[in-house]
Protein backbone atom coordinates (compact mmCIF):
# COMPACT_ATOMS: atom_id res chain seq x y z
CA UNK A 1 0.00 0.00 0.00
CA UNK A 2 1.22 3.51 -0.83
CA UNK A 3 1.00 5.23 2.54
CA UNK A 4 2.77 8.53 1.82
CA UNK A 5 3.52 10.50 -1.33
CA UNK A 6 5.78 13.55 -1.50
CA UNK A 7 6.24 15.63 -4.65
CA UNK A 8 8.49 18.60 -5.39
CA UNK A 9 8.55 20.76 -8.54
CA UNK A 10 6.49 18.45 -10.74
CA UNK A 11 4.30 20.30 -13.23
CA UNK A 12 2.03 22.72 -11.35
CA UNK A 13 3.06 21.15 -8.04
CA UNK A 14 5.73 23.07 -6.14
CA UNK A 15 5.55 20.97 -3.00
CA UNK A 16 2.90 18.47 -1.97
CA UNK A 17 2.61 15.83 0.70
CA UNK A 18 -0.34 13.48 1.11
CA UNK A 19 -0.97 10.57 3.46
CA UNK A 20 -3.07 7.79 1.91
CA UNK A 21 -5.12 4.95 3.37
CA UNK A 22 -6.26 1.56 2.17
CA UNK A 23 -9.48 0.92 0.25
CA UNK A 24 -10.78 3.22 -2.49
CA UNK A 25 -9.37 6.75 -2.62
CA UNK A 26 -10.81 9.27 -5.08
CA UNK A 27 -8.59 12.05 -6.40
CA UNK A 28 -10.83 14.92 -7.42
CA UNK A 29 -10.48 18.53 -8.49
CA UNK A 30 -11.10 20.87 -11.38
CA UNK A 31 -9.49 20.21 -14.76
CA UNK A 32 -5.88 21.34 -14.71
CA UNK A 33 -5.64 21.33 -10.92
CA UNK A 34 -2.90 18.71 -10.97
CA UNK A 35 -4.66 15.40 -10.35
CA UNK A 36 -2.88 13.71 -13.21
CA UNK A 37 0.45 14.92 -11.81
CA UNK A 38 -0.15 12.66 -8.80
CA UNK A 39 -0.52 9.72 -11.18
CA UNK A 40 2.56 10.90 -13.08
CA UNK A 41 4.47 10.96 -9.78
CA UNK A 42 3.50 7.37 -8.99
CA UNK A 43 4.48 6.36 -12.53
CA UNK A 44 7.95 7.86 -11.98
CA UNK A 45 8.29 5.94 -8.71
CA UNK A 46 7.77 2.61 -10.44
CA UNK A 47 10.15 3.27 -13.30
CA UNK A 48 7.99 5.22 -15.75
CA UNK A 49 9.55 7.38 -18.45
CA UNK A 50 11.15 10.59 -17.13
CA UNK A 51 11.02 13.74 -19.25
CA UNK A 52 12.52 17.09 -18.29
CA UNK A 53 9.36 18.80 -19.61
CA UNK A 54 7.52 17.75 -16.44
CA UNK A 55 9.80 19.87 -14.24
CA UNK A 56 8.13 22.97 -12.79
CA UNK A 57 9.21 26.17 -14.58
CA UNK A 58 12.09 27.81 -12.74
CA UNK A 59 13.15 24.62 -10.89
CA UNK A 60 16.32 22.65 -11.55
CA UNK A 61 14.85 19.23 -10.86
CA UNK A 62 11.68 17.39 -9.89
CA UNK A 63 11.64 14.92 -7.02
CA UNK A 64 9.11 12.25 -6.03
CA UNK A 65 9.16 10.00 -2.96
CA UNK A 66 6.75 7.28 -1.93
CA UNK A 67 6.52 5.06 1.14
CA UNK A 68 4.98 1.64 0.57
CA UNK A 69 3.91 -0.50 3.52
CA UNK A 70 2.72 -4.12 3.58
CA UNK A 71 2.83 -7.15 5.85
CA UNK A 72 6.50 -7.68 5.05
CA UNK A 73 7.60 -4.20 6.08
CA UNK A 74 8.10 -0.99 4.16
CA UNK A 75 10.10 0.32 1.24
CA UNK A 76 10.76 3.92 0.22
CA UNK A 77 11.18 4.63 -3.51
CA UNK A 78 12.40 7.94 -4.89
CA UNK A 79 13.04 9.44 -8.31
CA UNK A 80 14.81 12.68 -9.21
CA UNK A 81 14.44 14.17 -12.70
CA UNK A 82 17.00 16.94 -13.51
CA UNK A 83 16.79 19.50 -16.28
CA UNK A 84 19.99 18.07 -17.74
CA UNK A 85 21.23 14.51 -17.62
CA UNK A 86 19.62 11.25 -16.69
CA UNK A 87 17.15 10.74 -13.86
CA UNK A 88 18.31 9.23 -10.57
CA UNK A 89 16.57 6.42 -8.68
CA UNK A 90 16.71 5.50 -5.00
CA UNK A 91 15.47 2.51 -3.01
CA UNK A 92 15.39 3.00 0.76
CA UNK A 93 17.72 5.96 0.44
CA UNK A 94 20.37 4.13 -1.58
CA UNK A 95 21.17 4.83 -5.20
CA UNK A 96 19.53 2.34 -7.56
CA UNK A 97 18.81 1.91 -11.23
CA UNK A 98 15.51 2.59 -12.96
CA UNK A 99 15.39 -1.17 -13.57
CA UNK A 100 15.39 -1.62 -9.78
CA UNK A 101 12.37 0.68 -9.56
CA UNK A 102 10.61 -1.26 -12.32
CA UNK A 103 11.27 -4.54 -10.49
CA UNK A 104 10.09 -3.16 -7.15
CA UNK A 105 7.15 -1.34 -8.71
CA UNK A 106 5.84 -4.41 -10.54
CA UNK A 107 5.09 -6.01 -7.18
CA UNK A 108 3.72 -2.81 -5.61
CA UNK A 109 1.67 -0.83 -8.15
CA UNK A 110 -0.34 -1.25 -11.32
CA UNK A 111 -1.32 1.83 -13.31
CA UNK A 112 -4.36 1.70 -15.60
CA UNK A 113 -5.26 4.44 -18.01
CA UNK A 114 -3.14 6.62 -20.25
CA UNK A 115 0.13 5.52 -18.66
CA UNK A 116 2.37 2.77 -19.95
CA UNK A 117 2.96 0.91 -16.69
CA UNK A 118 0.20 -1.67 -16.97
CA UNK A 119 1.21 -5.19 -16.08
CA UNK A 120 -1.78 -6.88 -17.71
CA UNK A 121 -0.73 -5.59 -21.12
CA UNK A 122 2.20 -7.99 -21.29
CA UNK A 123 1.62 -11.47 -22.71
CA UNK A 124 3.29 -13.15 -19.74
CA UNK A 125 0.94 -11.33 -17.35
CA UNK A 126 -2.10 -12.25 -19.45
CA UNK A 127 -1.00 -15.89 -19.42
CA UNK A 128 -0.48 -15.73 -15.64
CA UNK A 129 -3.92 -14.15 -15.25
CA UNK A 130 -5.53 -16.97 -17.22
CA UNK A 131 -3.64 -19.57 -15.18
CA UNK A 132 -4.77 -17.92 -11.96
CA UNK A 133 -8.38 -17.87 -13.13
CA UNK A 134 -8.13 -21.53 -14.16
CA UNK A 135 -6.43 -22.53 -10.90
CA UNK A 136 -3.76 -24.16 -13.01
CA UNK A 137 -0.91 -26.12 -11.40
CA UNK A 138 2.19 -25.81 -13.61
CA UNK A 139 4.54 -27.79 -11.38
CA UNK A 140 4.37 -30.98 -13.48
CA UNK A 141 5.12 -29.09 -16.71
CA UNK A 142 7.98 -27.18 -15.10
CA UNK A 143 9.46 -30.43 -13.74
CA UNK A 144 9.23 -32.09 -17.18
CA UNK A 145 10.94 -29.13 -18.83
CA UNK A 146 13.64 -29.08 -16.18
CA UNK A 147 14.28 -32.79 -16.79
CA UNK A 148 14.82 -32.34 -20.54
CA UNK A 149 17.18 -29.44 -19.84
CA UNK A 150 19.15 -31.66 -17.48
CA UNK A 151 19.37 -34.51 -20.00
CA UNK A 152 20.45 -32.19 -22.81
CA UNK A 153 23.18 -30.79 -20.57
CA UNK A 154 24.37 -34.32 -19.77
CA UNK A 155 24.47 -35.23 -23.46
CA UNK A 156 26.46 -32.12 -24.24
CA UNK A 157 28.85 -32.83 -21.37
CA UNK A 158 29.79 -36.31 -22.60
CA UNK A 159 30.91 -35.16 -25.98
CA UNK A 160 28.54 -33.03 -27.97
CA UNK A 161 28.08 -33.98 -31.62
CA UNK A 162 29.99 -36.77 -33.35
CA UNK A 163 32.62 -34.53 -34.99
CA UNK A 164 33.35 -32.64 -31.76
CA UNK A 165 33.62 -35.93 -29.90
CA UNK A 166 36.05 -37.36 -32.51
CA UNK A 167 38.24 -34.26 -32.30
CA UNK A 168 38.37 -34.47 -28.53
CA UNK A 169 39.20 -38.19 -28.60
CA UNK A 170 42.14 -37.52 -30.98
CA UNK A 171 43.47 -34.77 -28.73
CA UNK A 172 43.14 -36.79 -25.53
CA UNK A 173 44.78 -39.84 -27.15
CA UNK A 174 47.78 -37.73 -28.20
CA UNK A 175 48.12 -36.22 -24.72
CA UNK A 176 47.89 -39.59 -23.01
CA UNK A 177 50.50 -41.08 -25.37
CA UNK A 178 52.84 -38.13 -24.84
CA UNK A 179 52.60 -38.28 -21.05
CA UNK A 180 52.66 -42.09 -20.96
CA UNK A 181 55.71 -42.40 -23.21
CA UNK A 182 57.66 -40.23 -20.77
CA UNK A 183 57.35 -42.99 -18.16
CA UNK A 184 56.76 -40.63 -15.25
CA UNK A 185 56.75 -42.27 -11.86
CA UNK A 186 58.59 -40.00 -9.44
CA UNK A 187 57.18 -36.46 -9.02
CA UNK A 188 60.66 -35.39 -7.76
CA UNK A 189 62.56 -36.68 -10.80
CA UNK A 190 63.37 -33.24 -12.15
CA UNK A 191 65.14 -32.23 -8.89
CA UNK A 192 67.16 -35.49 -8.90
CA UNK A 193 68.20 -34.98 -12.52
CA UNK A 194 69.22 -31.41 -11.77
CA UNK A 195 71.67 -32.62 -9.12
CA UNK A 196 73.01 -35.36 -11.40
CA UNK A 197 73.55 -32.91 -14.23
CA UNK A 198 75.39 -30.51 -11.96
CA UNK A 199 77.69 -33.33 -10.82
CA UNK A 200 78.46 -34.65 -14.30
CA UNK A 201 78.87 -31.22 -15.86
CA UNK A 202 81.93 -30.54 -13.66
CA UNK A 203 83.11 -34.10 -12.82
CA UNK A 204 86.88 -33.36 -12.64
CA UNK A 205 86.50 -30.47 -10.24
CA UNK A 206 84.01 -32.41 -8.12
CA UNK A 207 86.36 -35.44 -7.89
CA UNK A 208 89.29 -33.22 -6.89
CA UNK A 209 87.17 -31.53 -4.20
CA UNK A 210 86.13 -34.93 -2.82
CA UNK A 211 89.77 -36.18 -2.52
CA UNK A 212 90.77 -32.93 -0.89
CA UNK A 213 88.03 -33.45 1.67
CA UNK A 214 89.23 -37.02 2.30
CA UNK A 215 92.80 -35.78 2.79
CA UNK A 216 91.70 -33.07 5.21
CA UNK A 217 90.06 -35.67 7.38
CA UNK A 218 92.60 -38.53 7.20
CA UNK A 219 96.11 -37.15 6.72
CA UNK A 220 98.50 -36.48 9.60
CA UNK A 221 97.34 -33.61 11.73
CA UNK A 222 93.97 -33.80 9.97
CA UNK A 223 90.57 -33.83 11.62
CA UNK A 224 90.83 -37.58 12.27
CA UNK A 225 94.12 -37.27 14.15
CA UNK A 226 92.82 -34.36 16.19
CA UNK A 227 89.74 -36.31 17.17
CA UNK A 228 91.87 -39.35 18.14
CA UNK A 229 94.10 -37.23 20.35
CA UNK A 230 91.08 -35.73 22.08
CA UNK A 231 89.76 -39.20 22.91
CA UNK A 232 93.14 -40.32 24.24
CA UNK A 233 93.47 -37.27 26.46
CA UNK A 234 90.33 -38.16 28.30
CA UNK A 235 91.59 -41.69 28.85
CA UNK A 236 89.64 -43.70 31.36
CA UNK A 237 88.42 -40.89 33.49
CA UNK A 238 85.04 -42.04 34.69
CA UNK A 239 83.91 -38.54 35.52
CA UNK A 240 84.36 -37.59 31.87
CA UNK A 241 82.86 -40.74 30.44
CA UNK A 242 79.89 -39.03 28.82
CA UNK A 243 82.09 -36.61 26.87
CA UNK A 244 84.42 -39.45 25.88
CA UNK A 245 81.45 -41.40 24.55
CA UNK A 246 80.29 -38.45 22.47
CA UNK A 247 83.79 -38.05 20.98
CA UNK A 248 83.87 -41.73 20.01
CA UNK A 249 80.47 -41.26 18.32
CA UNK A 250 81.93 -38.40 16.31
CA UNK A 251 84.89 -40.56 15.36
CA UNK A 252 82.57 -43.29 14.03
CA UNK A 253 80.54 -40.70 12.08
CA UNK A 254 83.75 -39.22 10.69
CA UNK A 255 84.90 -42.63 9.49
CA UNK A 256 81.49 -43.14 7.78
CA UNK A 257 81.71 -39.77 6.06
CA UNK A 258 85.26 -40.47 4.89
CA UNK A 259 84.04 -43.75 3.39
CA UNK A 260 81.23 -42.00 1.55
CA UNK A 261 83.60 -39.34 0.26
CA UNK A 262 86.04 -41.97 -1.08
CA UNK A 263 83.19 -43.90 -2.71
CA UNK A 264 81.80 -40.78 -4.37
CA UNK A 265 85.26 -39.66 -5.51
CA UNK A 266 86.02 -43.07 -7.01
CA UNK A 267 82.67 -43.20 -8.84
CA UNK A 268 82.75 -39.64 -10.13
CA UNK A 269 84.04 -39.82 -13.66
CA UNK A 270 83.40 -37.86 -16.80
CA UNK A 271 80.51 -39.35 -18.78
CA UNK A 272 79.46 -37.09 -21.69
CA UNK A 273 76.93 -39.62 -22.94
CA UNK A 274 75.14 -39.81 -19.60
CA UNK A 275 75.26 -36.03 -19.28
CA UNK A 276 73.56 -35.63 -22.67
CA UNK A 277 70.89 -38.16 -21.69
CA UNK A 278 70.15 -36.24 -18.51
CA UNK A 279 69.92 -32.94 -20.35
CA UNK A 280 67.51 -34.39 -22.92
CA UNK A 281 65.39 -35.92 -20.18
CA UNK A 282 65.26 -32.63 -18.31
CA UNK A 283 64.15 -30.80 -21.46
CA UNK A 284 61.40 -33.38 -21.98
CA UNK A 285 60.17 -32.77 -18.45
CA UNK A 286 60.21 -29.00 -19.04
CA UNK A 287 58.10 -29.45 -22.18
CA UNK A 288 55.60 -31.60 -20.31
CA UNK A 289 55.30 -29.09 -17.46
CA UNK A 290 54.78 -26.26 -19.97
CA UNK A 291 51.83 -28.13 -21.51
CA UNK A 292 50.23 -29.96 -18.63
CA UNK A 293 51.14 -28.52 -15.22
CA UNK A 294 53.46 -26.43 -13.11
CA UNK A 295 55.00 -29.51 -11.47
CA UNK A 296 55.57 -33.15 -12.43
CA UNK A 297 52.95 -34.10 -9.84
CA UNK A 298 50.41 -31.98 -11.75
CA UNK A 299 51.48 -33.52 -15.07
CA UNK A 300 50.96 -37.01 -13.66
CA UNK A 301 47.55 -35.99 -12.26
CA UNK A 302 46.53 -34.45 -15.59
CA UNK A 303 47.42 -37.67 -17.37
CA UNK A 304 45.11 -39.59 -15.06
CA UNK A 305 42.26 -37.09 -15.62
CA UNK A 306 42.43 -37.19 -19.41
CA UNK A 307 42.59 -40.99 -19.31
CA UNK A 308 39.30 -40.98 -17.38
CA UNK A 309 37.77 -38.49 -19.82
CA UNK A 310 38.89 -40.59 -22.79
CA UNK A 311 37.34 -43.68 -21.26
CA UNK A 312 34.11 -41.73 -20.79
CA UNK A 313 34.10 -40.58 -24.41
CA UNK A 314 34.94 -44.04 -25.69
CA UNK A 315 32.00 -45.33 -23.69
CA UNK A 316 29.78 -42.65 -25.24
CA UNK A 317 27.60 -44.97 -27.22
CA UNK A 318 26.34 -46.84 -24.16
CA UNK A 319 25.94 -43.66 -22.10
CA UNK A 320 24.33 -41.77 -24.99
CA UNK A 321 21.93 -44.61 -25.66
CA UNK A 322 20.79 -44.51 -22.03
CA UNK A 323 20.40 -40.73 -22.08
CA UNK A 324 18.55 -40.86 -25.40
CA UNK A 325 16.12 -43.36 -23.94
CA UNK A 326 15.59 -41.15 -20.91
CA UNK A 327 15.19 -38.14 -23.18
CA UNK A 328 12.48 -39.88 -25.20
CA UNK A 329 10.59 -40.55 -21.99
CA UNK A 330 11.11 -36.95 -20.87
CA UNK A 331 9.78 -35.60 -24.19
CA UNK A 332 6.72 -37.77 -23.84
CA UNK A 333 6.19 -36.42 -20.32
CA UNK A 334 6.51 -32.86 -21.61
CA UNK A 335 3.99 -33.51 -24.37
CA UNK A 336 1.59 -35.05 -21.86
CA UNK A 337 1.97 -32.15 -19.41
CA UNK A 338 1.69 -29.57 -22.22
CA UNK A 339 -1.52 -31.15 -23.46
CA UNK A 340 -3.04 -31.02 -19.97
CA UNK A 341 -2.02 -27.37 -19.53
CA UNK A 342 -3.10 -26.36 -23.03
CA UNK A 343 -6.48 -28.05 -22.62
CA UNK A 344 -7.15 -26.35 -19.28
CA UNK A 345 -6.10 -22.97 -20.66
CA UNK A 346 -8.39 -23.35 -23.67
CA UNK A 347 -11.23 -24.42 -21.41
CA UNK A 348 -10.73 -21.47 -19.08
CA UNK A 349 -10.14 -18.81 -21.75
CA UNK A 350 -13.78 -18.33 -22.90
CA UNK A 351 -14.98 -18.41 -19.29
CA UNK A 352 -12.56 -15.65 -18.29
CA UNK A 353 -13.46 -13.63 -21.39
CA UNK A 354 -17.19 -14.00 -20.63
CA UNK A 355 -16.72 -12.99 -16.99
CA UNK A 356 -14.77 -9.86 -17.96
CA UNK A 357 -17.21 -9.04 -20.76
CA UNK A 358 -20.11 -9.21 -18.31
CA UNK A 359 -18.43 -6.61 -16.12
CA UNK A 360 -17.65 -4.43 -19.15
CA UNK A 361 -21.35 -4.24 -20.03
CA UNK A 362 -21.99 -2.61 -16.64
CA UNK A 363 -19.09 -0.18 -17.14
CA UNK A 364 -20.53 1.81 -20.08
CA UNK A 365 -19.14 -0.65 -22.63
CA UNK A 366 -22.40 -2.40 -23.47
CA UNK A 367 -21.24 -3.37 -26.96
CA UNK A 368 -17.82 -4.59 -25.92
CA UNK A 369 -16.80 -8.12 -26.71
CA UNK A 370 -13.75 -9.98 -25.51
CA UNK A 371 -11.92 -13.11 -26.52
CA UNK A 372 -8.80 -14.84 -25.30
CA UNK A 373 -6.77 -16.84 -27.78
CA UNK A 374 -4.56 -19.69 -26.66
CA UNK A 375 -1.82 -21.08 -28.89
CA UNK A 376 -0.88 -24.68 -29.47
CA UNK A 377 -0.07 -26.89 -26.52
CA UNK A 378 0.92 -25.92 -23.93
CA UNK A 379 -0.82 -22.69 -24.88
CA UNK A 380 1.91 -20.32 -23.72
CA UNK A 381 0.83 -17.81 -26.38
CA UNK A 382 -2.09 -16.21 -24.57
CA UNK A 383 -3.51 -12.99 -26.02
CA UNK A 384 -6.47 -11.01 -24.65
CA UNK A 385 -8.50 -9.41 -27.47
CA UNK A 386 -11.06 -6.64 -27.18
CA UNK A 387 -13.61 -5.02 -29.44
CA UNK A 388 -14.93 -1.92 -27.71
CA UNK A 389 -17.53 -0.90 -30.30
CA UNK A 390 -19.96 -2.61 -32.71
CA UNK A 391 -18.29 -3.53 -35.97
CA UNK A 392 -14.79 -3.08 -34.56
CA UNK A 393 -12.50 -6.08 -34.93
CA UNK A 394 -11.14 -7.89 -31.93
CA UNK A 395 -7.65 -6.52 -31.28
CA UNK A 396 -5.00 -7.18 -28.64
CA UNK A 397 -5.31 -4.96 -25.56
CA UNK A 398 -2.04 -3.27 -26.51
CA UNK A 399 -3.80 -1.83 -29.58
CA UNK A 400 -6.87 -0.45 -27.78
CA UNK A 401 -6.74 3.30 -28.48
CA UNK A 402 -9.00 4.82 -25.83
CA UNK A 403 -7.44 5.27 -22.41
CA UNK A 404 -10.83 5.20 -20.76
CA UNK A 405 -11.86 1.96 -22.48
CA UNK A 406 -8.54 0.37 -21.63
CA UNK A 407 -8.81 1.46 -18.00
CA UNK A 408 -12.32 0.01 -17.74
CA UNK A 409 -11.17 -3.23 -19.33
CA UNK A 410 -8.40 -3.46 -16.76
CA UNK A 411 -10.93 -2.71 -14.03
CA UNK A 412 -13.14 -5.53 -15.28
CA UNK A 413 -10.18 -7.91 -15.39
CA UNK A 414 -9.20 -6.94 -11.86
CA UNK A 415 -12.75 -7.55 -10.66
CA UNK A 416 -12.58 -11.10 -11.98
CA UNK A 417 -9.02 -11.87 -10.87
CA UNK A 418 -7.94 -11.93 -7.26
CA UNK A 419 -4.18 -11.62 -7.59
CA UNK A 420 -2.77 -8.15 -8.24
CA UNK A 421 -0.25 -5.69 -6.77
CA UNK A 422 -1.30 -4.05 -3.53
CA UNK A 423 -1.95 -0.65 -5.11
CA UNK A 424 -4.03 -0.12 -8.25
CA UNK A 425 -4.20 3.31 -9.90
CA UNK A 426 -6.93 4.17 -12.43
CA UNK A 427 -6.87 7.27 -14.60
CA UNK A 428 -9.56 8.05 -17.19
CA UNK A 429 -11.61 5.06 -16.04
CA UNK A 430 -14.75 7.24 -16.05
CA UNK A 431 -14.03 9.05 -19.32
CA UNK A 432 -17.23 9.75 -21.27
CA UNK A 433 -19.70 8.01 -18.97
CA UNK A 434 -22.44 9.05 -16.60
CA UNK A 435 -25.82 8.03 -15.21
CA UNK A 436 -26.28 4.35 -14.45
CA UNK A 437 -22.87 3.49 -15.87
CA UNK A 438 -21.26 5.92 -13.44
CA UNK A 439 -22.96 4.17 -10.54
CA UNK A 440 -21.72 0.80 -11.86
CA UNK A 441 -18.14 2.05 -12.20
CA UNK A 442 -18.29 3.46 -8.67
CA UNK A 443 -19.57 0.16 -7.31
CA UNK A 444 -16.91 -1.79 -9.20
CA UNK A 445 -14.12 0.41 -7.87
CA UNK A 446 -15.49 0.19 -4.33
CA UNK A 447 -15.66 -3.59 -4.66
CA UNK A 448 -12.04 -3.69 -5.83
CA UNK A 449 -11.14 -1.46 -2.90
CA UNK A 450 -12.16 -4.27 -0.56
CA UNK A 451 -9.14 -6.27 -1.75
CA UNK A 452 -6.63 -3.61 -2.77
CA UNK A 453 -5.68 -0.02 -2.25
CA UNK A 454 -7.32 1.71 -5.24
CA UNK A 455 -6.49 5.26 -6.30
CA UNK A 456 -8.74 6.72 -8.98
CA UNK A 457 -8.60 10.09 -10.72
CA UNK A 458 -12.25 10.89 -11.29
CA UNK A 459 -14.70 13.57 -12.40
CA UNK A 460 -17.68 11.45 -11.37
CA UNK A 461 -19.48 12.39 -8.17
CA UNK A 462 -20.73 8.81 -7.87
CA UNK A 463 -17.16 7.48 -7.75
CA UNK A 464 -16.06 10.15 -5.28
CA UNK A 465 -18.98 9.36 -3.01
CA UNK A 466 -18.23 5.64 -3.10
CA UNK A 467 -14.64 6.17 -1.96
CA UNK A 468 -13.47 5.53 1.57
CA UNK A 469 -11.16 8.53 1.27
CA UNK A 470 -11.38 11.59 -0.95
CA UNK A 471 -8.35 13.74 -1.79
CA UNK A 472 -9.13 17.13 -3.27
CA UNK A 473 -6.53 18.68 -5.56
CA UNK A 474 -6.79 22.45 -5.87
CA UNK A 475 -4.74 25.17 -7.50
CA UNK A 476 -4.13 28.83 -6.82
CA UNK A 477 -2.37 31.51 -8.85
CA UNK A 478 0.06 33.86 -7.10
CA UNK A 479 2.28 36.30 -8.94
CA UNK A 480 1.41 34.62 -12.22
CA UNK A 481 2.57 31.24 -10.87
CA UNK A 482 0.25 28.25 -10.42
CA UNK A 483 0.47 26.25 -7.19
CA UNK A 484 -1.31 22.93 -6.62
CA UNK A 485 -2.18 21.41 -3.26
CA UNK A 486 -3.83 18.17 -2.19
CA UNK A 487 -5.66 17.41 1.01
CA UNK A 488 -7.93 14.72 2.41
CA UNK A 489 -11.40 16.26 2.76
CA UNK A 490 -14.20 15.23 5.08
CA UNK A 491 -17.60 16.45 6.29
CA UNK A 492 -18.90 19.65 4.73
CA UNK A 493 -15.78 20.09 2.61
CA UNK A 494 -16.37 16.73 0.99
CA UNK A 495 -20.06 17.50 0.46
CA UNK A 496 -19.11 20.78 -1.18
CA UNK A 497 -16.58 19.13 -3.50
CA UNK A 498 -19.02 16.43 -4.59
CA UNK A 499 -21.66 19.12 -5.15
CA UNK A 500 -19.21 20.98 -7.38
CA UNK A 501 -18.62 17.79 -9.34
CA UNK A 502 -22.38 17.34 -9.76
CA UNK A 503 -23.28 20.86 -10.82
CA UNK A 504 -20.16 22.62 -11.96
CA UNK A 505 -21.26 25.57 -9.84
CA UNK A 506 -24.86 25.66 -11.18
CA UNK A 507 -27.92 25.00 -8.96
CA UNK A 508 -25.58 24.65 -6.01
CA UNK A 509 -28.30 24.16 -3.35
CA UNK A 510 -29.82 21.14 -5.04
CA UNK A 511 -26.36 19.80 -5.81
CA UNK A 512 -25.48 19.91 -2.11
CA UNK A 513 -28.56 17.87 -1.26
CA UNK A 514 -27.74 15.42 -4.00
CA UNK A 515 -24.17 15.17 -2.67
CA UNK A 516 -25.50 14.40 0.81
CA UNK A 517 -27.73 11.69 -0.64
CA UNK A 518 -24.84 10.12 -2.56
CA UNK A 519 -22.63 10.01 0.51
CA UNK A 520 -25.43 8.66 2.66
CA UNK A 521 -26.17 5.95 0.11
CA UNK A 522 -22.50 5.06 -0.03
CA UNK A 523 -22.23 4.79 3.75
CA UNK A 524 -25.35 2.61 3.79
CA UNK A 525 -23.90 0.25 1.18
CA UNK A 526 -20.65 -0.04 3.12
CA UNK A 527 -22.54 -0.97 6.28
CA UNK A 528 -24.58 -3.57 4.43
CA UNK A 529 -21.40 -4.92 2.88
Amino acid sequence: MLSELRIENLGVIEQLEVVLTDGLTALTGETGAGKTMLVEAISLLVGGRADASIIRPGAQEARVEGRFVDAHGEVVLARVVPLDGRSRAYVNGRLATVSNLVEQGAALVDLHGQHAHQSLLSQSAQRAALDTFAGLDLSELRAARARITELDANLAAIGGDERARAREIDLLTFQIDEIGSAGLSDPNEDQILERDEDLLADAVAHREALWQAVAALTEDDGAGDGLGKAISSLGHRDALGELSTRLRGLQEELNDVVGDLRSKAESTEENPQRLEEIRKRRQLLVDLRRKYGETLAEVISYGQEVAERLAELQGFEARAALLDTQRTVALANIAKAEKVVGTKRRQAAPKLAAAVEAHLKTLAMTSASMAITVGQDPGDDVVVLLSANPGSPLLPLTKVASGGELARTMLALRLVLTQAPGTLVFDEVDAGIGGTAAVSVAAALADLGQRHQVLVVTHLAQVAAAARTQVSVTKTVRAKQTYAQAAVIQGDDRIAEIARMLSGGVAQASAVEHARDLLAASVSKKRLG
